[in-house]
């Protein structure tokens, strides 16, 4: 079964502890530190100028303060950052992640762009000043030239010293933390059973998801399994990756603590930036 297609409808049951505002006030923090865009309410064009000149810019700022992120999913962060006043697409391969994504933002009063896009096919109409990615969504990446082609994309659709800001779980993290773990959680309405098996010469932790989910009234329950696959990275890998692909490291983080990496790190924050492109 393809990966978040049952699990799309209980994803964020299981994740309703998950700390997305605590992870916006940091991005926010990244990107006011090191990148271009600003909350649309904070823009536009200067007056004065011809109406010529004032599209112009104005053009350049939208795309300026656009930001695009990769593997979205339900939507959650990305409803969190349009909250702050971003102009932001959600991008995610799932379409079951993206149904749900979109009726959270029509509930929410919110306008915001989904595509239905594999980031290492990632395509969009203009660049964008800041693009992320969050929740190890990277960590789908299974190859290293699916990682750098990824790279090389985000590069080139990033507007003129753009930042790119993801993170990812570590090696450790998945080798030493999860690996060959079983979680399990019961909710009054749905219960999942997280196999972990890690594959130590790929790097890769294969988890198997079987879920439990109640279908309408009564107390019938549909079973459905999937399974997904996630690879470990080092920093030194992703450091390579980023450089391969023509960005330019800036900075990296610890996830939990916000001070620069150690070994014992479980997941990681990068900040890249964009530095010529490759057509």
């Amino acid at each position: 079964m393809d990966a978040y297609s049952d699990f799309a409808n209980v994803y964020d049951i299981f994740m309703d502890e998950t700390p997305y505002e605590v992870w916006g006030d940091f991005v926010v923090e990244l990107m006011n530190k090191y990148g271009v865009s600003k909350p649309v309410s904070e823009g536009g064009a200067e007056t004065g100028s011809s109406e010529a000149e004032e599209n112009s810019e104005a053009a350049l700022e939208q795309e300026r303060n656009l930001v695009a992120e990769l593997g979205c999913g339900t939507g959650s962060f990305t409803i969190n950052m349009a909250k702050r006043g971003y102009d932001i697409i959600g991008i995610d391969m799932s379409s079951d992640m993206l149904d749900i994504a979109r009726k959270k933002t029509q509930a929410e009063g919110l306008d915001i762009m989904y595509l239905e896009q594999d980031m290492r096919e990632l395509d969009l109409y203009c660049t964008a000043g800041t693009i992320l990615s969050v929740c190890d969504s990277i960590n789908y990446l299974l190859a290293d030239d699916d990682v750098i082609e990824t790279f090389k994309l985000v590069n080139n659709f990033l507007f003129p010293k753009g930042v790119f800001i993801f993170d990812f779980n570590t090696l450790h993290k998945y080798r030493d933390i999860i690996g060959d773990v079983t979680i399990a959680e019961n909710r009054e309405d749905c219960s999942f059973i997280w196999d972990n098996y890690y594959h130590d010469e790929q790097h890769i932790n294969e988890y198997d998801l079987t879920i439990f989910a109640k279908c309408g009234e009564g107390d019938v329950f549909k079973r459905s399994v999937e399974t997904h696959y996630q690879r470990g990275y080092t920093l030194d890998e992703m450091k390579a990756f980023v450089e391969k692909a023509g960005l330019k490291f800036i900075d990296c983080y610890d996830a939990d603590t916000h001070e620069a990496p150690t070994e014992e790190s479980e997941r990681i924050y990068i900040v890249a930036g964009e530095c010529g492109k490759q057509l």
